[in-house]
């Protein structure tokens, strides 16, 4: 399996890489900061517009940090955010996860952020992710769990949301609930010893609801995500429409939450 052959279920739309360029280590990644210390070189698989991949260049410079991507979409707006964050250590290419470009015991670190939940051989990816790393590195991933995502008001709209994306995702040969799964693909990847944790995203205030029900208003009337949604029989425009005005007016709503449970495993080669 290549990842060429795999669906990206989100696409890369505009409204898809704005939850993306929020992303840094602080807010996504801080189950690994503590491994990311000046002289660690790392490869970062997924790295979509590379928010998070430039933080950690900055945090191991002057060791050399290296994005890939299965697609060149994101990677000319990662390479403009490193430019302009003067992180001379990063470079960007396209690569694939089960076929990495590069020796074994090549990196300190691997990361993968929100990226197994779309592959349809996680446990091989791993196993990939694990071989470039050097015997003392350390193989990092984190991905969410759709199914554990919880919200309030209650709003049958937004349980339709849960049950499309679901079954797009499954359609696709993915697993939309990787987090619960981290630990025991971790285990099936061959890693010599496995730290698992979670930690959650959380949106309640004003601003954050704004950003969360906005980009979602959007993804699901403007993404890959819509066609695959009407394509797929999983529902028709209007109910789309629907739930895109049942984000608009969660986000409004004074009570509004929203919250996001992440899996972590570091993994040791």
């Amino acid at each position: 399996m290549h990842a060429e052959r795999e669906t990206y279920t989100h696409g890369h739309a505009e409204s898809v890489l704005r939850s993306h360029l929020v992303r840094t280590v602080d807010n996504s990644a801080a189950y690994l900061a503590a491994y990311l210390r000046p002289g660690t070189d790392v490869l970062d698989v997924g790295c979509g517009p590379g928010t998070i991949t430039v933080d950690i260049a900055e945090r191991v410079a002057p060791a050399p940090v290296l994005g890939i991507d299965s697609s060149a979409g994101p990677l000319d707006g990662a390479r403009a955010l490193a430019a302009k964050a003067g992180a001379g250590n990063v470079t960007f290419a396209v690569g694939d996860v089960y076929a990495l470009d590069a020796a074994a015991d090549s990196f300190d670190v691997v990361h993968a952020h929100q990226v197994l939940q779309h592959l349809g051989d996680p446990v091989a990816a791993l196993r990939e992710m694990l071989r470039v790393c050097r015997p003392d590195g350390v193989v990092a991933a984190r991905d969410a769990d759709y199914a554990a995502m919880t919200w309030y008001p209650a709003d049958p709209r937004l349980d339709r949301w849960l049950e499309i994306y679901r079954a797009i995702a499954t359609g696709n040969g993915a697993e939309p609930d990787a987090a619960r799964h981290l630990l025991s693909w971790a285990h099936a990847a061959g890693a010599s010893s496995v730290t698992p944790s979670a930690s959650v995203w959380c949106y309640a205030t004003p601003e954050q609801r704004d950003w969360w029900g906005g980009l979602w208003a959007d993804r699901i009337l403007s993404t890959a995500i819509t066609q695959q949604a009407l394509d797929g029989g999983h529902a028709d425009a209007d109910e789309l429409a629907g739930i895109s005005a049942a984000w608009r007016e969660w986000a409004a709503h004074p009570d509004g939450w929203f919250a996001i449970v992440n899996g972590e495993v570091l993994c040791r080669p």
